[in-house]
């Protein structure tokens, strides 16, 4: 695992309930994962907020759309100056390639990081709704190799696709892998979940947890306990 692996889902409706979350469990400066709820209702302005308090952010929109608005979108994200943005492998090849131009628009190092398959689909669902033939495994491999093929860093996958992932990408290739739970908790719509002691054990080298975190009775304690399990 790599410094600071775990990522704090940010899941506010708002930011004043963001900050009050941080400032009254002792979080400030830990790293963080914005998704679409918190940026869509705060904007850049939210991003700005928490980098003044030192946060490392994740970016999470999940851009997915064709190459132009991709590459467009990107170079305005670009100037926010997060540590890491995601768009869809489902994009393709030339949105990813379009989504890292994008991003080269900007002199900070911001990584580009694919979604292969979402830790709430099941093997049924993508085989019999979506008609994708093959394994949930086979088929984020697959994603993984393409998007870095195309300029990606690293992809988000499940803790049980990571280890398949990294010896077919490499040691360097990011896995940043969401659906992670203590043991004490309960898993929600997220289906392939983990914990961070079997994450840290199976090739991730970034994790995300949420509600196990945000949803504790102390969650500094539950960070601790996460941060403990994925350092020793």
């Amino acid at each position: 695992m790599k410094n600071n692996p775990i990522y704090v889902a940010l899941d506010f409706p708002s930011w004043n309930e963001t900050e009050q979350f941080l400032m009254e469990h002792d979080l400030r400066g830990v790293p963080v994962k914005v998704g679409m709820e918190l940026f869509y209702r705060e904007g850049p302005r939210v991003i700005e907020k928490l980098k003044v308090h030192d946060h490392p952010i994740f970016l999470d929109l999940k851009l997915h759309d064709i190459p132009t608005t991709v590459m467009r979108a990107m170079r305005n994200l670009a100037n926010l100056g997060v540590d890491i943005v995601n768009v869809h492998a489902l994009g393709g090849s030339g949105m990813i390639q379009a989504a890292k131009e994008g991003l080269n628009s900007s002199d900070h190092p911001t990584k580009l990081i694919a979604v292969t398959i979402l830790t709430s689909l099941e093997q049924e669902t993508l085989n019999n709704e979506l008609f994708i033939p093959g394994s949930v495994q086979d088929n984020a491999v697959h994603f993984a190799g393409f998007a870095k093929d195309n300029g990606a860093d690293g992809v988000v996958c499940s803790v049980h696709e990571a280890t398949a992932i990294k010896e077919a990408c490499g040691s360097d290739f990011l896995t940043v892998t969401p659906g992670i739970r203590l043991d004490n908790s309960e898993h929600h719509d997220q289906k392939r979940v983990a914990t961070p002691k079997f994450a840290k054990e199976n090739g991730s080298d970034i994790v995300v947890i949420g509600r196990s975190i945000t949803k504790a009775e102390n969650p500094r304690k539950a960070y601790d306990t996460a941060l403990k399990e994925c350092s020793n």
